[in-house]
């Protein structure tokens, strides 16, 4: 087969993916581009052309930056117990614990990740409760009533309190990432250290974190990515309030487009989400440069 015709049939392989992509994919984020430099609302038939005034708007909205403050902490805590944190758990349950115990234990970490965000966000609801709450209970039967609060009620607790859920529903799931990683590791590098006098934590920093930088790479794109674009949690849990205690970038987009009624706003609000999280993952390619030593 010739090189031109074998290109050609690669390239009709290819394309039905090529086209789903664009449709799918390409073509809404042009579209929320464009949409962006207009005044419309859903369902109205006339866009009123408003030039960069969205832009404007968006630089100067305090709720903005606001949320955009939220989205920074719920990085932040999701690098330390997503990452980091699970790391150190899948360390445990491949190098700590035997195969039967650790099967076990692996499966219980993971059950989060398989239930519905909703359907966790719906239950701690209940658990948040500032009447009958299992948390304020449980609270109350250790002595500490002093802390009780309604948790997704108060400006001081809210954002914390959805947060936690969402680590609580995701750490399950990257721990399952780092034991597949570190089950590549061969043994005898542990061996190996072991001999020469090396502890369990000279190990982990010497052996468990170099050998697993393809998986942290890929542990931090899917937190800080998905910390930047969460929705469900905060919407669920508290619509974004008290106030704007709790609100993100998303939950307040959806409020302008399909609340306030300001799709062309929502669509300048969208496209800095993803102007963000493409930023945020081209300087992580760029730091790892993965794949590549």
């Amino acid at each position: 087969m010739r090189p031109r015709t074998r290109a050609l049939g690669n390239a009709l392989y290819v394309l039905p993916a090529l086209a789903l992509i664009g449709l799918f994919v390409y073509y809404p984020l042009a579209a929320n581009l464009y949409y962006s430099f207009f005044s419309f609302s859903a369902g109205a038939g006339e866009m009123k052309p408003v030039g960069f005034d969205n832009i404007v708007r968006l630089v100067s909205d305090p709720v903005i930056a606001q949320s955009l403050l939220h989205n920074v902490v719920y990085a932040v805590v999701s690098i330390v117990l997503q990452v980091g944190g699970s790391l150190v758990v899948a360390a445990w349950l491949t190098h700590l614990l035997g195969p039967r115990l650790g099967s076990i234990l692996r499966s219980i970490y993971f059950l989060p990740a398989v239930i519905s965000i909703t359907v966790i966000a719906l239950m701690f609801t209940f658990v948040y409760n500032a009447r009958g709450g299992l948390l304020n209970g449980v609270l109350e039967l250790v002595g500490l009533e002093g802390l009780q609060t309604g948790w997704l009620a108060n400006v001081d607790t809210a954002l914390g309190s959805v947060i936690a859920v969402s680590q609580w529903q995701s750490v399950g799931y990257v721990c399952m990432l780092y034991v597949v990683a570190l089950q590549q590791i061969p043994i005898e590098y542990y061996e190996a250290a072991a001999l020469d006098g090396a502890g369990r934590v000279r190990q982990f920093f010497s052996i468990t974190v170099p050998q697993s930088k393809e998986m942290i790479f890929v542990a931090l794109i899917l937190t800080i990515t998905g910390a930047f674009t969460v929705f469900n949690e905060p919407f669920i849990l508290t619509r974004g309030g008290p106030g704007n205690a709790s609100q993100v970038l998303a939950t307040y987009m959806y409020n302008q487009g399909f609340f306030q009624n300001q799709m062309g706003y929502a669509s300048a609000i969208a496209t800095f989400i993803f102007v963000i999280t493409l930023i945020i993952s081209i300087v992580q390619m760029l730091s790892f440069r993965s794949g590549k030593e």
